[in-house]
């Protein structure tokens, strides 16, 4: 599990989840949301956060593991 968190936090997993949670993010926010950011209505600060949240944990998470198991395979 240590190895495994180490794999996540490093810089280059980082860096790359940070690129796709900006691009999917405010794309999941257009889509949800989009309506109240074009006239003015209510956001919900929770769904925005999660809108980028979720595909930071899913891409970083994909990526330890397929670097991990990358390094296991002869």
């Amino acid at each position: 599990m240590q190895r495994f968190l180490g794999t996540v936090f490093s810089r280059p997993i980082v860096v790359g989840a940070l690129r796709v949670s900006l691009v999917v993010g405010c794309v999941l926010n257009l889509i949800n949301q989009g309506e109240a950011f074009f006239s003015g209505g209510p956001i919900a600060w929770g769904h925005v956060l999660l809108n980028f949240l979720v595909p930071y944990a899913v891409s970083s998470y994909s990526a330890a593991r397929n670097q991990l198991s990358n390094k296991a395979a002869p």
